[in-house]
């Protein structure tokens, strides 16, 4: 803002007056202690002063309550139709809380890929659920990019169009959620000792894997928007894709994991709606991080 005011006959700008007025006092600065300056001038210049100091203070407010929750996040659980931002919103909530990251849907892609490997049919409930019993699986990092099956690290594989077409089909099958829930649970209770918290996101981590997570998140988005983000997601991998082709099998999952006798797509009654058509990233991140605040807060008044 380049503010000129008349003062005393001279052109005195408004910016050099907010940066003269001192800042080691405390409390509000107010005209009385800055004479000198003219008594308009130096009102808005104090006012100025006032709103730049506010926003100082909520901003290392919001730095040091989030710097306590790295130490005691507990664990967030994350669900949501596909496509709705989960990952890439749970991975930079992870970041900033300084806790593990873990994407449960990365599990079940890896035995579907798997599967589509030694060509077991996605009929084959059976055969499914054996491979889920007798595959070894880890992490290979904390942000939970990539995991380790058979000793072999997968990544892109992952997210090949292939994949995606069967994955709704192999996570309904009973044998294999129920493997790879009890593995989810056990990664949970590990990072929460070691780390304070994990970031967890699926479709039933709130309200199957962990129904008594500290804070449960539920993120939706258009069929349309989410679509597009994955059709930009596959061709920026370079690999072939067609968005009606994409609508289409996004519309698909949504019906399968809704509708399947295992664990549905659903809400939990506590979690917090998030619809992402228009928000940023890092927006998303914010309101959850402002929750976290306030049930951190909540749970501060209440203690003895």
């Amino acid at each position: 803002m380049a503010v000129f005011r008349k003062l005393n006959g001279k052109g005195i700008h408004f910016r050099k007056v907010v940066s003269q007025i001192s800042v080691s006092g405390r409390g509000l600065f107010t005209p009385e202690k800055y004479p000198g300056h003219g008594k308009s001038l130096c009102y808005t210049a104090c006012a100025e002063r006032n709103r730049t100091e506010g926003r100082r203070a909520a901003t290392g407010l919001m730095a040091r309550e989030e710097e306590a929750l790295k130490t005691r996040a507990g664990a967030i659980a994350i669900d949501g139709q596909a496509a709705a931002g989960k990952t890439v919103v749970g991975r930079e909530l992870a970041r900033r809380l300084g806790c593990p990251f873990l994407d449960t849907g990365i599990m079940y892609r890896a035995i579907t890929w798997l599967a589509l490997q030694q060509s077991v049919s996605m009929d084959d409930e059976a055969g499914l659920g054996h491979l889920a019993r007798s595959a070894t699986m880890r992490l290979h990092d904390m942000e939970g990019r990539s995991i380790v099956l058979n000793d072999r690290e997968l990544n892109t594989e992952l997210r090949s169009a292939q994949v995606d077409q069967h994955v709704s089909l192999v996570a309904r099958v009973s044998g294999v959620r129920r493997e790879l829930v009890r593995h989810q649970r056990d990664i949970a209770n590990r990072s929460c000792q070691d780390s304070g918290g994990i970031v967890m996101v699926g479709r039933d981590i709130g309200t199957i894997v962990l129904p008594d997570a500290d804070l449960k998140v539920f993120m939706v988005a258009s069929p349309e928007v989410r679509a597009r983000r994955r059709y930009d997601e596959l061709v920026s991998q370079g690999q072939d894709a067609n968005y009606d082709e994409v609508l289409a099998n996004a519309v698909s999952r949504d019906q399968i994991d809704s509708q399947r006798e295992d664990s549905p797509l659903s809400r939990a009654p506590d979690a917090l709606l998030v619809n992402t058509d228009d928000l940023t990233i890092n927006q998303v991140v914010e309101s959850i991080l402002e929750r976290l605040r306030s049930k951190s807060k909540r749970a501060g008044q209440a203690s003895p």
